[in-house]
This record gives C-alpha cells, sequence and structure tokens, in this order.
C-alpha cells in the first residue's frame, strides 16, 4: 500500500533530534551507566544498559533468577519518580474477569486488609498519579511521587494488592457481579443483577462509539484472546464465578508472568531490594502460558455488520451509520516497523492536506472520520482502519469505492514532500517536549510492546489480505433488546434457586450492606509524616514585563530547544448573546484560513513550524470569592526556536486576517464538533451531569455550562442541522473584534536562558503587528474587580475580574432523558474559596463534621426514561 514512501523512509532513517539544551545534571543517568552485564542485583541479572541521549535516560534491563520476571528501569534526572507492574491477562472469554480482577485487587490485601486501600491512600500520600488500567491483553498498575519515602510506601502497597491480594468473596460480589435484591433490606423487593463492574460495563457499551470499537478488534481478530471482551460483556460477567476470578489470579499475577518498571532519579538499588524482600522472594518460577499467538491471516476479506442505538442528539438524525475497512499489519513487536505504519497512518488521515481527509471529510459524506479510525498498536499485531461515522445507509457503497480508490492513488503517487516533513517535524517536537508526567507517558507507551516480548528489527511491512468491512446501523429496538436479554439472563439465574438461596441472597446482601456501612480502620496503612514532606516549596522565577503594553511573564526553563507561548484574553466586553459560540469560535478560528494562507496551508504551515496552536474558552475562579471569577480564552502553542518568527507570524494572521468567507469549510468543521460533542456524552456522563448539577450554585459553575455542558451539546447540534451557517459565519468577526483584542490581553513565555531575549524579541514585534486589532471597550457587565497580576511587584498590570456580588445560589434537579441504559448522577454542593480556612478539609475529607457547612446543592440525572422523575414537580425535565 505505501511502497512508493521511500523518500519518507530515507528521511526517517537519517533523523536526527539531537537538540542544544541538555539536562543540568545527569547523576541519575551516570549511575545508571557503571551496571555491566551479568551484575547481580537483589537477585535480579543485568541483561542490558543503554544509554539514550535524546531522552536524557538510561535504560537497564534485569531479568528476576528465580522467577524469571522482567524489569526495565529509565534512569533520569526527574524527580517524578515512576513504578508500574503489569501482566499478561488474556482471557478467553468475555465473564470480564481480568478487568473484575482489578477491581478486587484494590478491596485489601494481607498487610493492608482495609477496604479500598488505593483510596485511602490518597489523603496519607504524596501521589502525582495512582491507577490502574485493563487492556485487551494486559492489566498495568502504575503509581508516580516526587517523595523518596512516598514512594517506598505507595510501592509496599501496590506490591501487596497485586500479589497478595484478599480476593475476598464479599469483594467479589460488590466489585463483579451478584443477585440482589432491589431493596436489600426488602425480600420481596425484585431480585436484580448488580455490582461495579457490570454496571460500568453497561455504561461502557452505551457508548456505540466504544461498541463499535470492541466489535471491530473481536471480528479482526477471532482466533484468540481479542476475539472476546476483556472488560467484561454485560450478559456474560454473570458466568463469572468467585473460584474463577481466584483461580485467574493465581495464574496471572505471578512473577513469571509480571512486567516492572521504573522511572526517574531515585536508586535502583532501593527499587530492586524492596520487590525483591517485600514479594519475589516468596515465589518460584511457573510457565505462565499466556503468550498470545499470531493470527491466522485470511485468504479472503471479511464483511460484517453490528447494531447499535439511535442518537439523539446526532448532528443529523438520517445519518447514523458507521462503515470501516480494517487491515491487519504486522506484529509490534517489530518495533521500526510499528512506528513507521504509524506515521504513515498520520500521513494517510491527520489533518486537511491528507488524502483521506480530502477524499472523505470534505465532500461531508459524514459527520467525521470513526474514532477507530488511524494505526492501532494496541493488540500483538497492529492494525489500520479508515472509514466514517455520521453517514447514510445509502452512501455505503460510495464510502468503499471511495476508500479503495484513495489507496490506489496513494500507492500511484505518494505523499507531497511537505507533508512529510511536517510530519518529522512533529517528531522532532515530541521528542524535545518535556512533560511532567514523562515516566507515565513513557511506561504507557512501551506497555503493548514489552507484553508482548519485543525488540527492535528494522525492516518494512508488506500488504496482506486480512482485511474487515465492518458497517453499524441504529436500531429502535436495540435498547429495548438489550433489555430483554438482561431479562432472560436474570430469569435463567432465578428458576434454579432454591428457598434456601433465596435466604442465602437475602443475608449476603444484608452482610455486604453492613460492611460497606462499617466505618474501615485504615490505620494499617503506610502514612507520611510532616517531617518526610520538604518544608520549602522549590520557587521558580519569573520576570513581569510588558511588550506594547501587554503584561508578559518570562519564564526561564529547561526546555530542550523549544518555546512556549500563552495568552489570555477576557471577554468581558462580549455581548451575552455571542458567548455560547465561544467553544465554536474556539475551535474553528485556527482551522479557516488567515493572511495568505488558505486553510490547507494554514494547516500545513502550523505543522511544518509549530508543535500546535490551539485556543480554547477559560473560567478563572477567584481565590478569595466564589461570585468573582475571569473569564476569557487561551491561546496556546510551542515552536522549536529556530521557527519563533514564523510561530509569531501565524499568530499575527490569525489576529490580523482570518478567514471568515468559507461557509462550506465552517460545516466541515461544525459537523465534526457536534459529533464529537455528541459521543461524548456516553462517554464523560458524569463530567456533563456534574457540570449541570453546579450550575445554579455559583457565576463560574453557569458558565462552565454554557461553554461545555449539555446546553453547548444542543446548541452545537442546533447549528449542525441549520442549511445555511450565514448568520453563523456573520457573528464570527464580530467575536473576534472583542476578543482577540491586545487591549485584553496578558501573556507568558518560557524558553531557555540562551533564547529568552530573542523569544521576548518576538513577541514584542508579534505586539507590534497586531496593534490595529487594540481598542478599549466597554464590560458587558457592571462590576469588574481589578487585581494585581503580582501583588508583590510595583508594576500596575493586572486582572479583569468580574463580580457578581448579587448572584444567588439555588437548589435545582435536572434530568436529562437520553438513550442510555445507565444513569450518571452527580449531586453538587456550594462550598467555599480557595482561602477559606476549610477548604483544605473539603479538599481531603478528612474531618467527619465537613458536611456540616452544606448550604445549597444542586442535582443532575443523565439517563433512560423515568417515570418517576417525570411526575415529580420538584424536577426540572429536559
Amino acid at each position: 500500500m505505501f511502497r512508493h514512501c521511500k523518500v519518507f523512509i530515507t528521511k526517517l532513517k537519517n533523523l536526527s533530534f539531537q537538540g542544544s539544551w541538555r539536562s543540568r545534571g545527569s547523576s541519575a543517568g551516570e549511575r545508571a551507566l557503571q551496571y555491566t552485564v551479568g551484575q547481580k542485583i537483589h537477585g535480579f541479572t543485568v541483561k542490558e544498559v543503554t544509554a539514550v541521549p535524546d531522552l536524557f535516560l538510561t535504560s537497564v534491563k534485569l531479568s528476576h533468577d528465580a522467577t524469571g520476571a522482567q524489569y526495565l528501569h529509565a534512569a533520569r534526572d526527574d524527580s517524578n519518580n515512576l513504578f508500574s507492574v503489569q501482566f499478561r491477562t488474556t482471557p478467553m472469554d468475555s465473564t470480564g474477569v481480568p478487568h473484575i480482577l482489578e477491581h478486587t485487587v484494590l478491596c485489601g490485601s494481607q498487610r493492608f486488609p482495609c477496604r479500598d486501600p488505593f483510596f485511602k491512600m490518597l489523603n496519607r500520600s504524596l501521589s502525582t498519579f495512582m491507577n490502574a488500567f485493563t487492556a485487551s491483553d494486559y492489566t498495568m498498575y502504575p503509581f508516580s511521587t516526587q517523595n523518596a519515602k512516598d514512594f517506598h510506601n505507595l510501592l509496599s502497597v501496590y506490591l501487596d494488592a497485586v500479589f497478595f491480594p484478599c480476593l475476598r468473596e464479599l469483594d467479589f460480589w460488590q466489585e463483579g457481579w451478584r443477585l440482589e435484591h432491589k431493596t436489600p433490606t426488602d425480600p420481596s423487593s425484585r431480585l436484580m443483577f448488580k455490582g461495579v463492574v457490570f454496571n460500568e460495563m453497561k455504561g461502557e457499551f452505551s457508548d456505540n462509539e466504544r461498541l463499535y470499537a470492541q466489535h471491530l478488534q473481536n471480528k479482526l481478530l477471532p482466533d484468540h484472546t481479542y476475539a472476546v471482551v476483556s472488560g467484561g460483556e454485560p450478559l456474560a460477567i454473570p458466568d463469572l464465578t468467585w473460584e474463577q476470578l481466584k483461580h485467574f489470579h493465581a495464574t496471572h499475577y505471578h512473577p513469571s508472568n509480571a512486567w516492572f518498571f521504573t522511572y526517574g532519579d531515585l536508586p535502583l538499588e532501593q527499587h530492586l531490594q524492596q520487590i525483591e524482600e517485600e514479594a519475589l522472594s516468596k515465589f518460584e518460577r511457573t510457565e505462565p502460558n499466556t503468550a498470545v499467538p499470531p493470527q491466522t491471516h485470511w485468504d479472503k476479506p471479511r464483511v460484517d455488520h453490528v447494531t447499535c442505538r439511535p442518537d439523539a442528539l446526532a448532528p443529523d438524525p438520517m445519518k447514523q451509520n458507521t462503515l470501516c475497512m480494517s487491515y491487519l499489519l504486522g506484529d509490534i513487536t517489530d518495533t521500526f516497523e510499528a512506528f513507521t505504519l504509524s506515521l504513515l497512518s498520520s500521513l494517510m488521515i491527520s489533518g486537511p492536506n491528507s488524502p483521506f481527509y480530502k477524499a472523505l471529510i470534505e465532500p461531508e459524506i459524514g459527520s467525521d472520520f470513526s474514532s477507530s479510525v488511524g494505526f492501532d498498536g494496541s493488540a500483538r499485531l497492529a492494525s489500520f482502519t479508515i472509514g466514517l461515522q455520521g453517514m447514510a445507509e445509502a452512501d455505503t457503497e460510495t464510502v468503499k469505492h471511495i476508500i479503495a480508490q484513495s489507496i490506489d492513488d496513494i500507492i500511484a503517487t505518494g505523499f507531497e514532500e511537505e507533508q512529510i516533513e511536517a510530519l518529522l517535524h512533529k517528531i522532532e517536537i515530541q521528542m524535545k517536549h518535556q512533560s511532567t508526567s514523562f515516566g507515565l507517558a513513557l511506561a504507557s507507551y512501551i506497555a503493548s510492546c514489552w507484553n508482548h516480548d519485543g525488540d527492535p528489527i528494522q525492516h518494512y511491512f508488506k500488504d496482506n489480505t486480512h482485511r474487515l468491512t465492518l458497517t453499524m446501523s441504529p436500531d429502535e429496538r436495540f435498547l429495548e433488546k438489550q433489555a430483554e436479554a438482561e431479562e432472560q439472563k436474570l430469569q435463567q439465574k432465578i428458576q434454579n434457586l432454591s428457598d434456601a438461596d433465596h435466604k442465602d441472597i437475602y443475608e449476603k446482601g444484608l452482610q455486604l450492606l453492613a460492611v460497606q456501612s462499617t466505618t474501615q480502620d485504615a490505620s494499617c496503612l503506610p502514612a507520611l509524616k510532616v517531617s518526610d514532606i520538604e518544608p520549602i516549596i522549590p520557587y521558580t522565577p519569573v520576570q513581569l514585563g510588558t511588550a506594547g503594553s501587554v503584561p508578559v511573564q518570562c519564564c526561564e526553563q529547561p526546555t530542550n530547544g523549544m518555546v512556549y507561548f500563552r495568552a489570555m484574553c477576557n471577554l468581558n466586553s462580549l455581548p451575552e448573546d455571542l458567548k455560547i459560540y465561544v467553544p465554536l469560535f474556539c475551535s474553528v478560528i485556527t482551522k479557516l484560513g488567515c493572511g495568505e494562507l488558505d486553510y490547507r496551508q494554514q494547516a500545513q504551515r502550523i505543522e511544518l513550524k509549530t508543535g500546535g496552536m490551539s485556543v480554547s474558552p477559560q473560567i478563572i475562579p477567584d481565590t478569595d470569592d466564589l461570585d468573582l471569577y475571569e473569564q476569557g480564552i487561551i491561546l496556546s502553542s510551542s515552536c522549536l526556536d529556530r521557527n519563533l518568527p514564523d510561530m509569531f507570524q501565524l499568530w499575527s494572521d490569525i489576529f490580523n486576517s482570518p478567514h471568515f468567507d468559507d461557509e462550506q469549510r465552517l460545516r466541515v468543521l461544525v459537523m465534526m464538533s457536534a459529533q464529537e460533542l455528541s459521543n461524548g456524552i456516553s462517554y464523560s456522563g458524569h463530567m456533563y451531569a456534574m457540570t449541570r448539577a453546579a450550575r445554579t450554585l455559583a457565576p463560574t459553575a453557569d458558565l462552565q455550562e454554557t461553554f461545555g455542558g449539555m446546553d453547548q451539546v444542543k446548541f452545537m447540534k442546533r447549528i449542525a442541522e441549520m442549511t445555511d451557517l450565514t448568520s453563523v459565519l456573520r457573528k464570527l468577526p464580530r467575536i473576534k473584534r472583542h476578543l482577540l483584542n491586545p487591549e485584553n490581553m496578558r501573556c507568558a513565555v518560557n524558553a531557555t536562558p540562551q533564547k529568552m531575549s530573542d523569544a521576548a524579541g518576538e513577541v514584542e514585534r508579534f505586539m507590534g503587528n497586531i496593534a490595529a486589532n487594540r481598542k478599549e471597550r466597554k464590560p458587558v457587565r457592571p462590576t469588574v474587580v481589578e487585581r494585581a497580576l503580582d501583588p508583590q511587584a510595583a508594576s500596575s498590570a493586572s486582572r479583569k475580574l468580574i463580580s457578581e456580588p448579587h448572584f444567588k445560589p439555588c437548589q435545582m434537579k435536572t434530568y436529562f432523558q437520553l438513550p442510555f441504559n445507565v444513569n450518571f448522577v452527580s449531586e453538587c454542593v456550594r462550598t467555599v474559596p480557595f482561602s477559606h480556612a476549610d477548604y483544605a478539609r473539603y479538599n481531603t475529607l478528612l474531618e467527619n463534621d465537613v458536611c456540616s457547612l452544606r448550604q445549597t446543592c444542586g442535582v443532575a440525572i443523565l439517563g433512560p426514561e423515568n417515570e418517576s422523575i417525570r411526575k415529580d414537580p420538584s424536577w426540572v425535565v429536559k
């Protein structure tokens, strides 16, 4: 498919990422370089030591002598140290055993038998990350922290949780599934399925795109573990038994089936010693037999079809079909091939200059690419998927033809030189960008490949005939059929119950209720003392100045040859009727074209010269007053220091001459945005419920609902349904005049000390270029409060906050009826601002009397039809 891309491969092999900046010290990496192959350390043997100068780290690969556990350490001068342990979990049915096990091991262990030790560690730790993940073929448990004692404490909790969990039957009932009376204390109430994972997966499959992606993987890789749902298919989950769960743990959560990863500046020897003493020394080697065999390649392509629920918020109710073609590619352990394929995928689908964007998105056949589109390296064999969502069933054959023709065109013509250069520039940016969560990103990046014992092999891939065409269409009875199937499953379970079984279910329900209601003793868990915490927070010096009368904050940082720019523009003068358009304005302003560049040329220029340019709404609550806030938009971009002039020229063109005359381009962007919002409701329903519940409690929450809540979802659906977008186009220049105004602006720049003067000079030129847009405009809200940007400095620079002293919080209960089979519920309480004495107590929930401050609350539910709520006059039904 990609054989005419030799120029791309040549450039890729010759690409260098050596930057001008190097880490201020390399003590962690230098210590790691002292290890030698064959060296024995606390039961481990060093297998490989490799310096990776482009990432400023040294990797040390080890193997545990007694059990065969694999270990990779990335030594880097980063105080945000990370640990993760992962197990290859390859279920052969859809009962969700690895997912339920992930939940259940976090319910207490031998040394720490209290329920939910992870949650209880949140207020006993300074962790910067704690979580666990279940993927299709592995389960991972990572944490990170900047405190050495905290790392030791968390490591103890994690090791005991995964290797020595209690796995109590009560925990299985709670986390997995159980039969229980609807009202546990009422034996006459109907029996029903309950369980955390059972309900979680019902929610997962309320998301049509997730449902489609699951079917796509199951049908493309039908021979082994990828043919089942590792997270659990709701109707299969009740087939799992407690004994099967314990057996899966015994066979899969064993050091012989474990991969350890640590990252940061803490000494490797300490990690190895603790892992050996607290866990690995208690095991002997086994043969776990968890390897995933290669998928048998098909001799001809296959076609399949699935159904889903109708989407009440779809941009076009008549276009709700999805079609994708998915191609099985090479083994992800061939890392160069996998890396190359992921880049070729980007060339084919990313941005308006890509072949498939031009062929599928711009003709408006569908609302957007399917979320499954692109390179997928999460399974043992990678795949590439291309297709559309939000299309009409009548366009099925047209889309198939376009995909086939586009592939032929790519084979014949390859890619434009500038498109390849832009992608290589993006890779260079990614290599140079220094993230505070670099260790976690690294652990996640290597997880899939390492899970299958991969090593680099540098050769190219060949086409294959293993292709699946999967279509999905809405079925009006989809949810009804799901409910009928669940009821049938329930009756199968109930019909064989004896009177003794019924009594046992009732008693177990009461037992679980009693356990859940009992206050847990967390004293067994380790905790930091005040003496374990650095008494002084590291100080980051900044310099405040001005450029063209606009406040500018400069911060010198070891950015590895990158320059980061941010600007805040308040929207105090924006008319109220235009506020709901702000998110749309933000999403399109960098994608419509500017200056002498059309939207394709602008996209290419942004990719060639920057690490991305974005604009987004921003709401900043005051630290002292809940009814005081700053409102505006944030402009963000980054670039290699050599591209500073180009980046600011792009911003100048966006400020001075954005293109607001292409209705077809706007329609494409509107449809994509509306589809993304619609898809996001089932994925992030809890967040939408929280946003709505808080709406009547504070002015900032009300504005957040306007910008990012259900109001915005419904607004974008109305815009997407408009046949003529001329009226919307006319509003964009009006919004631009109020928002892209230097009078309402402040900036921040981060760069290396060597490049700060260059960056400051470019900011000065930028402000000069956009000075014509400066105009003092009257705020819409009458009460504006000025706060100094730096109260300790003599500078007069200030922020302009909106005060709403007459805002009256009130209780409101809102119900959105949506075609889901689960409810998303939130209750929000108006509390106190950041500077209040009780803020910390609210934040940690340490005090028993914290709820005594409760005043006014809001409630929101997103879910299926509920007759009792509909009849209750205290609810606002949407």
